[in-house]
């Protein structure tokens, strides 16, 4: 049970980097294990373009940024140690809160939302 509370901790403070965005973003989900937020832009296919979640799974808790795998470029600038937390090209796993990297998440996250926010580049990256 304590990795359990460990996850929940880590699930709350993941989630409070995204609580910023949510007056301009669509909440999805909201539960105790799953945060999920959509922008309001739609795609050709009618869904609304994903923006980011924090997913409690088994052995870790997911954090997902879907403006890294839209732009890459904005990885260039992350810590080895946050970038050892990657799986995939836009999720980052934690079993506990680690501040520095919370961090750093944080200001990726708000770089992220400024991209997701320019009109041209949701354009260019909806007709690939």
């Amino acid at each position: 049970m304590p990795e359990h509370n460990n996850f929940q901790a880590t699930f709350e403070k993941l989630k409070t980097i995204l609580k910023p965005y949510e007056a301009k973003l669509i909440v999805v989900h909201d539960t105790d294990k799953n945060y999920y937020l959509n922008t309001s832009y739609v795609m050709k296919n009618k869904h609304r373009l994903f923006f980011a979640a924090v997913r409690t799974g088994k052995a870790y808790v997911s954090f997902h940024l879907m403006p890294v795998y839209a732009s890459p470029d904005l990885l260039k600038t992350i810590s080895p140690e946050l970038r050892k937390r990657m799986q995939g090209k836009s999720c980052f796993n934690f079993k506990t809160v680690e501040e520095k990297l919370l961090r750093e998440l944080e200001k990726l996250t708000k770089l992220g939302f400024k991209k997701f926010n320019d009109p041209q580049f949701l354009c260019k990256i909806t007709q690939r």
